[in-house]
């Protein structure tokens, strides 16, 4: 099997070779942290870490580097607004994000560079393009000149003589032309700057993540990513000054993620639709949101609603369900020989179990089709639970170990997706002995047909976060 990925770059999906056997190295654009991330921010952040797991899981060594934008006019405007310093606002909505991905079982970066840590870098950076023709100052303020790369474009496919149509030069801005874009900006009264040889003043914003990518990861790193706006013009500049700055390939493989949209319509903090990932949590466990995340391919758009996370904590909740079935099962004591089993049904069992895993790797390495690996961890659980929930089946050594293969299977494949996991270690306030008391009460309803109890008990329990299975074994419940 192959791992073929979609690159922007070439238009194509095209099989992935890393820079070096083995090894994989990734930089993804972060956000700007000038306030609470909305939930849109939540799905590149939850895409590559699927990736990563997979990589891993494949025996990658993988390098995963994520910025902040610590330095920005959505920072320094706010900040003025609050009268904070605007790297301490930063900082303190940077920790918020950091703090809501983990909740969203997402694993930390290898590194979580800052544009304000890296001042120096930058400016080096600009120096060399300057003297390689490429850049140039104009009253403290450095400008990338874009009709020097003849290879502009080449990601987003815009032609450059149609942009500039469209374009026009700010007031106060003296650029040679209207499509060169900001290295270094000259400061402003008030604001927070840095000592450059073009006087005090601080990074553009594409200046940035060439910086820092090239310092974490060399040139020529395996894989650029980030949301689909950051196409035209962030990612387009980036490989400009950047392969200027190197003479060589900056990132190989650029990989972008579709929007989250309401209504059809993208979610952003512009548009004024947009969900903060904090306040989302809140309503939905993390990990029914993580699930929704991953329940569509990363270059599809993904609705957002009330409905389309109800829907996801449904499917989660029916592969939780298989899992804890499959551990109650596999605690209890064996109940039949093996000459009672069924061999081609174990054989049939293990086939799938075969399958499934096959299904799932080819899923993933058809551009990370984490719906297409979902789907088939579904059939899985359809085909064992059909086995496990006939009523010829009895657990024995043989049907045992065909089960705990399937469950191992199960929790290897769902921890590629991190979709098993738990997301706090108990509640105090659960009595175990009430819970167990309500489900002999509820038992002994249904036995007298007393529906309307039963349906009671069943949503008093609900309210409490106790979820009931009714299987051929008996009831089981389990923490929501």
């Amino acid at each position: 099997m192959t791992l073929k990925v979609y690159n922007t770059l070439t238009k194509t999906k095209e099989e992935f070779i890393p820079k070096e056997p083995g090894k994989v190295s990734i930089y993804a654009c972060g956000i700007t942290p000038y306030n609470y991330a909305h939930i849109g921010n939540s799905r590149p952040a939850v895409f590559w870490d699927c990736v990563r797991r997979f990589l891993k899981y494949r025996g990658y060594q993988i390098h995963f580097v994520q910025n902040f934008t610590d330095v920005d006019d959505k920072i320094i405007n706010r900040a003025n607004q609050l009268q904070q310093h605007p790297l301490e606002l930063a900082a303190e909505y940077a920790k918020i994000y950091l703090e809501d991905l983990e909740k969203l079982n997402v694993l930390k970066a290898d590194d979580y560079p800052k544009v304000s840590e890296h001042i120096p870098e930058v400016i080096n950076m600009i120096q060399v393009l300057i003297e390689k023709g490429y850049a140039y100052e104009v009253n403290g303020d450095v400008y990338y000149e874009v009709r020097k790369f003849k290879d502009y474009g080449k990601l987003s496919g815009r032609d450059l003589d149609d942009l500039q149509a469209g374009a026009r030069v700010e007031v106060n801005e003296a650029k040679r032309d209207p499509m060169d874009f900001a290295l270094w900006k000259a400061a402003k009264p008030g604001e927070i700057s840095w000592d450059s040889p073009w006087g005090k003043g601080r990074p553009g914003w594409h200046i940035e993540c060439s910086a820092m990518s090239i310092k974490y990861l060399d040139g020529g790193f395996d894989m650029h990513g980030g949301g689909e706006d950051l196409v035209f013009p962030h990612h387009e500049n980036e490989i400009a000054q950047s392969e200027a700055y190197l003479g060589s390939v900056f990132a190989r493989y650029w990989l972008h993620n579709a929007f989250v949209t309401v209504s059809g319509e993208r979610m952003g903090k512009s548009m004024g639709n947009f969900s903060t990932i904090r306040d989302v949590i809140n309503q939905f466990p993390p990990k029914v949101v993580r699930f929704w995340l991953i329940g569509t391919h990363y270059r599809n758009p993904i609705g957002f609603g009330a409905e389309e996370l109800q829907a996801a904590a449904r499917g989660l909740e029916r592969l939780e369900t298989a899992k804890f079935n499959w551990e109650h099962l596999l605690s209890q004591q064996l109940s039949g020989n093996d000459t009672d089993a069924n061999e081609a049904e174990i054989s049939s069992i293990k086939d799938r179990i075969a399958k499934t895993k096959q299904e799932f790797i080819t899923g993933m390495e058809d551009d990370f089709n984490t719906p297409q690996a979902l789907a088939s961890l579904y059939e899985l659980v359809r085909e064992v639970n059909r086995w496990t929930q006939d009523k010829a089946f009895s657990l024995t050594l043989v049907t045992k170990g065909a089960l705990k293969e399937a469950y191992d299977v199960l929790v290897e494949l769902g921890d590629v997706l991190g979709i098993f996991y738990q997301e706090q270690a108990g509640n105090p306030a659960i009595d175990v002995a009430e819970i167990e008391s309500l489900i002999e009460q509820r038992t002994q309803a249904k036995k007298d047909k007393n529906w309307a109890l039963a349906d009671q008990i069943r949503d008093q329990l609900k309210a409490k976060g106790v979820i009931l299975e009714d299987t051929p074994q008996g009831v089981r419940w389990r923490l929501e």
